[in-house]
């Protein structure tokens, strides 16, 4: 007969005790999930309990299940952070589909008829989200948890490189156009060559004497961006409108909040729109801003006089060439 609880722990959902310094979650005899500090209010003992025990009632053999063993394996450990983060997107978007499915019952028709009606509306994301169901499989396929991996030999949709280059004057207008975070955070993408997940991760501690420390997220290819005038203004601006300071990072909101990538994408949504309609009414009519933020780095790539792959850290000439988009002027015969 199981000891009956005490009193102040009658709340507690079964199999839920308070620990040393945190509550516990013990489906079985063989886990303990640590849910959250033993001074956290009852709603979030709660809460937490609910999304534990719904992640604890995956179906088994399932590809959610398979997913799961997957993340908690040292391979996504091994990830860098960036495709970390891509690869839990691009999950809870096929989760939608084949989550319940037993993972073993999954056939390459049934990845070929998801990739054709995901590409009505997205053949890019189609693609990504393609790839992270054939990694899923391909770790599983080697610990034999699946016969075999339902993505292999399954085509994806042809994507077209982007070619579009800001130009100068283009730049500039959605820079006049723009609120002081994201004019910082298009001079410090610009000058570094940045994508903008790492200009905003930017902490203090990655100002140094010589330059701006930065590990990029994607590639974890390190680089320290050497000081310039114009990358200190970019710096100087930015600490100038910081009302409210945060002790970890560099962008953050005037209440000391660090500032997302979707706050971020807004402001420069209304920046180039802005932008946009002051340049057709300033001498250029047939205006479109057509670009997006990360081409602000291919434009800094195409931009660059000397060593282009050194200067964007990619490993390959290849890589390099994607972003280096300016049309090059060439001699002719004499």
């Amino acid at each position: 007969m199981a000891r009956r609880r005490k009193a102040e722990n009658e709340w507690l959902p079964e199999r839920v005790y308070p620990g040393k310094s945190a509550y516990e979650f013990r489906p079985d005899k063989h886990t303990c999930i640590r849910l959250c500090p033993i001074d956290s209010p009852r709603r979030m003992v709660l809460k937490r309990h609910a999304e534990e025990l719904a992640r604890y009632s995956v179906i088994e053999n399932s590809f959610e299940h398979l997913t799961d063993l997957f993340m908690q394996s040292p391979a996504f450990a091994d990830l860098s952070p960036r495709t970390q983060k891509d690869y839990r997107r691009y999950n809870k978007t096929v989760q939608k589909v084949f989550g319940r499915m037993q993972a073993d019952m999954i056939k390459p028709e049934h990845i070929r008829r998801y990739m054709d009606i995901r590409g009505q509306s997205t053949k890019v994301q189609a693609n990504r989200e393609h790839s992270f169901m054939s990694k899923v499989f391909s770790w599983a396929y080697e610990r034999g948890h699946v016969p075999t991996n339902p993505c292999h030999k399954v085509r994806k949709f042809t994507e077209e490189s982007r070619t579009r280059y800001i130009e100068d004057w283009e730049y500039q207008a959605v820079f006049d156009s723009a609120n002081t975070w994201v004019q910082a955070a298009m001079e410090i993408s610009y000058c570094c060559g940045a994508r903008q997940g790492d200009v905003l991760d930017l902490k203090h501690e990655q100002l140094l004497e010589e330059g701006i420390y930065i590990k990029q997220g994607k590639t974890n290819k390190a680089q320290i961006k050497r000081w310039s005038p114009r990358l200190r203004t970019a710096i100087k601006l930015l600490r100038q409108h910081t009302r409210v300071s945060n002790r970890t990072y560099l962008f953050v909101d005037e209440y000391g909040q660090r500032i997302t990538g979707h706050k971020l994408r807004q402001w420069w949504r209304k920046a180039r729109s802005d932008g946009e309609a002051a340049a057709r009414e300033n001498g250029h009519p047939g205006a479109s801003f057509d670009f997006t933020f990360h081409d602000i780095k291919a434009k800094s790539i195409s931009d660059w006089d000397g060593d282009k792959q050194q200067f964007s850290g990619h490993k390959t000439r290849a890589q390099v060439e994607v972003y280096d988009r300016k049309i090059p002027v060439v001699d002719t015969h004499k």
